[in-house]
Formats: C-alpha cells, structure tokens, sequence
C-alpha cells in the first residue's frame, strides 16, 4: 500500500499538472507500517529515510541466483541467493572492515553493506565534509570492553579497525551526525560544515579498482533548522534535466542560485 502511494506521488510530481504536491497520502501508508511517523511530532529524517528505502526494497526486490567461481565444497556449488531491488542498484554500497590483531598482526576481513554514511562531525565550529570522511575513515584501536575475539590467539585482544568502500553505490548518502549527548542531554551541532556541489573525490576511501569512478557531484539536500524538538525540515533539489537548483519548505517551490546550496543547516547529502 505504501508503495503503490509512492508511485502515485512520483506521478503526481513529474506530471507537471500541481504547483506543489503533498505527500499526506504516503505518509499516511507509511505510518500504518512504521506507527513512530503516524503522529505530528518531530521525528529524525534519516531514520525517515533508511525506513522509506527499506520498505521501497523489500517491495521491488528479486531473488538472483548467485554462482560462486571459488567452489570449496559441494554445498556452496549450488550457489547463494540475494534479494536485488533498484534501491539497491542505486543505493548500496559496501564497506570492507579490516581488523587487525595487536598480539598476533593477524588481519580478518569483514564486509557490510550501507545505504547511508553516518558521518561524525570532528568540530563545533566548522568543518569541511572531506573532514567529516576523514574521521570516519580512520584508523581506530580496540581496547577494553570494545576487544576483539581473535580467532588466531583463542581469546580477547586490542585490535586496530579500518574500513574501506570496496563496492561504491550510484548515489551516496551522507548523514551528517549533528545530534549527540552533550552533559547527559541530546543537543544539536550547529557546526558549518561546507560541501561541494561537484567533483567529491571518495577515491582515498575506496579500493584502488574503484578509484577512477570515485567523483560524484551533489544532486539534493535536506535540511534541519531549529533544535532537536522545535525544528523544521526543507529541501534543496537539483533538476536532473535542467541542473537547476529549487528550495522546497513546504507548498512553497522556488528556484535557487547555486550560491545558496551552500547551508549551515544541511543533515543528509545526497551525491
């Protein structure tokens, strides 16, 4: 049901015929399946979003029979089966986490897959998104309760952890994280965090197949004005026909110069 609003939407959007349209019908469906959206009050847009996608895969998904060309034993030679839908072909990638053991220097490989990048936001004053990659990219020492199991040594070890992008998605999503607990309160980073609206180069965080077709350039932005409770969310979305920049705040559509894309209040990027 959901799905079907959301298709009704789109149709309703690129037709042309509306000055604005609302998405009240959809939003409706959706809360009937995820009861935190059903109400009025603030809710997170990213977790709006990664809710949005799921329930958009898990509609249009197909099974695909995967064939393994590394055949260890009988049972892997009939092949794994993966669920693909045009979410995924758009928007997922894969991580590569490499786990190395400080006892040992033994080394695991675990991959996971991602739609959306939760970026840390290393200054509370201002930074750049490159900044943002940086510090989610780098290099990280395991110790205490966060330990790893090593296989190698049979038993709990400080380990370093480092991820890699092995597999880069057609459009990446950004979140940047500006909610964190400050003094045992959840409060609001108000960092200026400036990002370009072309040539994002994500090569030094992707392995070296990859690099070639690592630039990607900006093509929407939501943003949040306001605080965690009182805030207020718009969109800044660029024509894929015109490359055109337009501001939506409600019914209110106006188009943008690219001077103004630039906003202190951007939480998810979209390239």
């Amino acid at each position: 049901q959901s799905v079907a609003a959301f298709g009704c939407l789109m149709s309703d959007m690129w037709l042309g015929e509306f000055g604005c349209v609302s998405p009240e019908v959809f939003h409706s469906a959706l809360g009937k399946r995820y009861p935190a959206f059903r109400n009025r009050t603030q809710q997170d847009a990213q977790e709006f979003l990664i809710c949005v996608l799921n329930e958009l895969h898990e509609a249009l998904k197909v099974r695909a029979q995967l064939k393994r060309q590394c055949i260890p034993d009988a049972k892997a030679s009939r092949g794994s089966v993966s669920e693909t839908s045009i979410i995924t072909q758009l928007f997922e990638g894969q991580l590569s986490y490499e786990i190395t053991c400080l006892e040992c220097k033994t080394t695991a490989k675990r991959p996971e897959s991602f739609t959306v990048l939760s970026l840390p936001v290393p200054s509370k004053s201002a930074c750049s998104l490159q900044d943002c990659l940086k510090c989610f990219f780098q290099q990280d020492t395991l110790t205490w309760n966060n330990q790893i199991h090593c296989s190698w040594c049979g038993m709990k070890q400080d380990a370093v952890v480092k991820s890699i992008i092995t597999r880069a998605p057609q459009i990446v999503i950004f979140h940047l994280k500006r909610f964190e607990w400050q003094d045992k309160h959840k409060g609001k980073l108000l960092t200026d965090i400036c990002y370009p609206l072309s040539s994002l180069d994500l090569s030094p965080y992707t392995s070296p197949p990859l690099c070639k077709h690592a630039e990607y350039s900006l093509c929407a932005i939501v943003n949040h004005s306001g605080f965690l409770d009182d805030g207020h969310y718009t969109a800044f979305c660029k024509h894929s026909v015109t490359k055109n920049w337009y501001s939506f705040d409600d019914e209110q559509i106006t188009e943008i110069p690219n001077s103004l894309v630039q906003t202190g209040n951007a939480y998810l990027l979209f390239y």
